[in-house]
């Protein structure tokens, strides 16, 4: 079983035992799917490496470590009408490809599908799985699944188009909880997001990764996405919760200064959302204070 709708799109930098196991993970999936890796900058044979036992990868240079805008460059060279996106620890299960462009074929504003994730190597369900399942938010009665507010980038299938037209991710917010900027445009553009619990890709958390670095990007990204998209009341109760809620530690601080060092072009670019996918928003808010299981925000 062939299936021409969706090309995997991969960013990695210094993770070479972990991108080839991803990669032949996707070489076995009987969709074949094309497959698109952006090795951001990495400086440990992982481009060689990739040339040598993947040599039907199209395989991206730029030469410097751009983050999630790797897939930005990427979206570049997708030719298909629907993009998965995989990180260097995690990858699709067999028919799940086919099974989120099924959905997008019958859905004509459904514009991303994420997926059920399961945690390897003990084959147990993400904690983040519950949240999805439970999602607040209320969708149209034709939806497939429960209606998201935002998307999980290693476990969703979009349509090409409406990245696109989104403006794929943000250059600023790099790595860590990019993908809200991202979800909330796509909603703004008229777009449904929403859970398959059908579909499953696997997720093996790399060993070589800076949890520090990442929490702080997290909180950052999320204080700038409050600013560039909330209303003014909205978000300066979300950046007093975050304030209250994270670890008060120097991560945390960094985060907040670095949030706040960049006031000017936030304010510049600031474009609030229309309100009715701020009323999905707002609707998240008593879940993620909860949250157990969100991975940049405390």
């Amino acid at each position: 079983m062939t299936d021409p709708r969706t090309t995997v799109v991969v960013i990695t930098h210094n993770r070479r035992p972990e991108l080839l196991r991803t990669l032949n993970h996707l070489a076995e999936l009987p969709e074949r799917p094309g497959v698109i890796v952006t090795d951001n900058g990495s400086t440990d044979g992982t481009a060689a490496a990739v040339a040598r036992h993947h040599p039907e990868v199209q395989l991206l240079l730029p030469g410097r470590n751009l983050g999630a805008i790797g897939r930005n460059l990427a979206m570049r060279h997708v030719h298909t009408p629907y993009v998965a996106f995989c990180d260097d620890d995690s990858w699709w299960a067999p028919g799940a490809l086919s099974g989120a462009a099924d959905l997008l074929d019958r859905h004509a504003t459904v514009g991303a599908v994420t997926a059920r994730i399961v945690v390897e190597p003990d084959g147990t369900e993400d904690p983040i799985v519950t949240e999805l399942r439970n999602s607040p938010i209320t969708g149209p009665s034709w939806l497939p699944g429960p209606a998201l507010g935002s998307f999980l980038a290693a476990a969703t299938v979009l349509r090409a188009d409406a990245f696109r037209a989104a403006g794929g991710f943000h250059p600023r917010l790099w790595l860590g909880g990019e993908e809200e900027l991202l979800a909330a445009d796509l909603a703004a553009d008229g777009w449904w997001l929403t859970y398959a619990d059908h579909l499953t890709a696997h997720h093996q958390p790399s060993v070589v990764r800076d949890p520090t670095l990442r929490r702080a990007h997290g909180i950052r990204n999320t204080l700038w996405f409050t600013w560039l998209r909330r209303p003014a009341g909205p978000a300066l109760r979300r950046t007093v919760q975050l304030a209250r809620t994270v670890p008060r530690d120097t991560v945390s601080l960094r985060a907040f200064a670095e949030a706040a060092a960049a006031l000017p072009w936030v304010l510049r670019e600031r474009r609030v959302l229309p309100m009715e996918v701020e009323s999905r928003l707002r609707l998240l808010e008593d879940p993620q204070r909860q949250s157990t299981a969100r991975r940049y925000t405390g």
